[in-house]
């Protein structure tokens, strides 16, 4: 049966409703998944019901899955997902949001080598006051770019760290130096070429530090002002989450941020993966 998307926005994300994703899919239908994926950015699968199991299986259609670094939020049986949570062990609200850094735009895994490709991710516990996930077109961001932006940027990188945003953002809890020497600086083009649709887009975000070939305090000062310029509110999509809601978008081309909210009167746990895309950003 063809599936019949709908558009969550004029830009970027498709609703895609009816299709149960604990049970096996098709090869046609896998396939107008991966090229609705390539096409709208962001894949919205409505409420589902997924065991971490069915989440993992499913998240390697698109890939090889990243073993995050962070491994304090592996979920204990399945490695390869991302949990965060602030519910304490009484069950209860602990008023601790487990990762501050996703308040701020970024790309996951953009500190990798090779950077992150599509990010799956699935509601176990909503929020009904804040916590929504925003997402951010990189495409439409480099269409916008001034004629003077695209020339200063032609050719450049940035370098890019987790230990240096996780700092920033969550320096209470650090990496640990395990952690960190297994997570080295890499450098990105600041305008890369998208391996599958070819094209271009604006890839910083929060982990970008700094620029090759700039002093470093000049670096920041261009990354902290393309980080505001490049978000455009008619090319943003805003995700408010119901209970067993489950996205996929592509980090080749988005940037994303959650909204804060009361973790101290609000319960909010979400399991996420990440798959790594085997081509080194150009």
């Amino acid at each position: 049966m063809p599936l019949n998307p709908r558009q969550l926005t004029k830009n970027i994300g498709v609703e895609i409703i009816g299709l149960d994703l604990s049970k096996k899919t098709n090869g046609k239908t896998l396939q107008e998944i991966q090229d609705l994926f390539l096409e709208y950015q962001v894949l919205y699968f409505g409420q589902q019901n997924l065991s971490s199991a069915a989440h993992v299986r499913f998240g390697q259609i698109f890939g090889e899955l990243q073993i995050h670094v962070m491994n304090q939020y592996h979920e204990s049986a399945h490695p390869e997902l991302y949990r965060l949570s602030n519910i304490g062990e009484d069950g209860k609200p602990n008023g601790i949001f487990p990762d501050q850094g996703t308040h701020a735009w970024h790309t996951d895994a953009s500190w990798q080598e090779y950077t992150g490709q599509a990010t799956i991710i699935y509601c176990e516990l909503a929020t009904s006051k804040g916590g929504d996930t925003h997402f951010s077109d990189m495409y439409g961001a480099y269409d916008r770019l001034s004629d003077d932006w695209r020339h200063k940027l032609k050719n450049m990188r940035a370098a890019h760290s987790l230990h240096f945003s996780r700092n920033r953002r969550h320096g209470h809890q650090p990496m640990t130096h395990e952690q960190r020497n297994s997570t080295p600086t890499v450098d990105h083009p600041i305008c890369r070429t998208h391996p599958d649709t070819h094209k271009k887009s604006v890839f910083l975000g929060d982990h970008a530090e700094h620029i090759i070939g700039l002093p470093y305090e000049t670096g920041r000062a261009w990354i902290d002002e393309l980080n505001q310029l490049i978000v455009h509110d008619d090319l943003t999509y805003k995700h408010k989450w119901k209970q067993g809601d489950f996205l996929v978008w592509d980090n080749r081309c988005l940037m994303h941020r959650v909204e804060n909210y009361d973790a101290s009167r609000e319960g909010r746990t979400i399991r996420r993966c990440t798959t790594i895309d085997p081509r080194r950003p150009h």
